[in-house]
């Protein structure tokens, strides 16, 4: 498989490549060549298959032969070593649970998938690799935990200050080691494209070899297929379901979406988002706008220029009414979030994150419209991770899992930097 940049001011590359350089030189995104189609036999059996088949089976075609068969296995299995449950929450709706990982959160999967991708490829003899890193939330616990004491990977993490709850918070500034963790007075955004401006950087080129972590890197994307497939697994019904997905960066829908391009069977995918709905608008609208990230209670998705969209773009052949013959989207307010939380609660005793919740809104608006259809949600992060925002509408405690262990009582490390890309360059050359 060769991968070429979404801006095609670049030379095609291999899956080893892609993965250490992150995104291509000319700044764009890596996207490949060819969609593979999953075999009959794989869809008959799907059912059956235990989940680090379904892991090898999906990503192997992506990675070729840059990792021998044999390690490949064992990195799937690792990275898929958890449970994703289908939970039935309301009629004709369940949730597929994401959150049973280490740091309680979907992105665990593409964290270790692409750890030990990355611990695989440095053990062959490429240089010290820097991993350098933005999140609005989750994303960042998950690869500190996923590269947590991985051998020749630093890893460097930027967040938006006061912008991730508190749980979020300590898992990606409480580990050390290799992992150190940059405050940053700003949006999601604005480290974004900080992360972005280092890579351009001739100067951080010659003293780091950098590369991202983020789902712009395709070892965290691509992984992501797997949901979809654990998710048609247990999906009990004979007709396809529609998929609602919590959408901020637009990583984990793609790879939905990818996944189905590959004959994965699905009716239709929902985009749910909160009030930063660009693409929502784009997809009523057909006029893309990006927009200054706002702040909300579901706050890893609080993207106001998602980066992945342009892949989302790609896959549909920029061809508007092919995108929205697949997809819809939708735009659930705070006050949407917070009553629809309380309500499953109470009707269904069912606790919510509020990322789920918005993906539980927009499947419910979706199968008011369409009465026949059944649905699934992603449910992203378990509640705990925003105990601050989920316990004061329920009225009730959120139970603690194990994972946490002694998390809330660690000390925070991290260092304080302004949204400017001097500050964060002069840290790095300073370091």
């Amino acid at each position: 498989m060769r991968y070429y940049s979404l801006r095609h001011q670049a030379p095609s590359v291999d899956f080893r490549q892609a993965t250490i350089a992150g995104q291509a030189p000319d700044g764009g995104l890596y996207f490949p060549e060819h969609i593979p189609q999953f075999a009959a036999a794989f869809l008959r059996e799907l059912k059956t298959k235990p989940k680090a088949d379904v892991a090898f089976e999906v990503l192997q075609p992506y990675v070729g032969d840059t990792i021998p068969a044999d390690v490949l296995r064992r990195i799937c299995a690792e990275a898929v070593d958890f449970e994703f449950p289908l939970v039935p929450v309301a009629e004709r709706s369940s949730a597929l649970e994401l959150f049973h990982g280490p740091t309680l959160a979907f992105k665990d999967v593409g964290a270790r998938f692409m750890s030990r991708c990355l611990g695989y490829f440095s053990r062959q003899g490429q240089a010290h690799v820097t991993v350098l890193v933005a999140t609005s939330g989750d994303t960042g616990g998950a690869v500190a935990s996923g590269f947590l004491g991985v051998e020749g990977v630093e890893v460097i993490i930027l967040y938006p200050k006061g912008k991730v709850s508190s749980v979020q918070e300590l898992q990606l500034t409480t580990l050390g080691q290799n992992i150190t963790a940059l405050e940053v007075a700003g949006t999601f955004d604005d480290c974004q494209q900080l992360v972005k401006q280092a890579f351009q950087d001739a100067e951080l080129a010659r003293r780091y070899f950098l590369t991202s972590a983020n789902s712009i890197n395709v070892a965290r994307w691509l992984p992501q297929q797997v949901y979809y497939c654990f998710a048609l697994q247990q999906w009990p019904h004979a007709e396809p379901p529609v998929i609602a997905v919590p959408s901020g960066n637009f990583g984990n829908l793609c790879a939905g979406l990818l996944a189905h391009a590959s004959g994965l069977p699905v009716h239709h995918f929902l985009a749910a988002c909160n009030a930063n709905d660009s693409v929502p608008e784009y997809l009523r609208s057909g006029n893309f706008a990006a927009k200054a990230a706002v702040a909300t209670l579901s706050n890893a998705m609080d993207v106001g220029n998602p980066s992945n969209f342009v892949r989302i773009l790609e896959l549909f052949g920029q061809e508007f009414e092919q995108l929205t013959n697949h997809l819809s989207g939708y735009t659930v307010t705070d006050a949407e979030t917070a009553a629809t939380i309380r309500a499953v609660y109470a009707q269904h005793n069912y606790l919510l994150d509020p990322h789920g919740a918005v993906a539980y809104v927009a499947l419910q608006q979706y199968l008011q419209a369409h009465p026949a259809a059944r649905g699934i949600f992603l449910e992203t992060a378990h509640p705990v991770k925003f105990y601050d925002v989920v316990e004061p509408v329920v009225g009730a405690k959120v139970p603690v899992p194990a994972a946490l262990g002694g998390l809330l009582a660690r000390q925070k490390q991290s260092v304080e930097l302004p949204a400017e890309f001097a500050a964060l360059k002069a840290y790095l050359l300073g370091r």
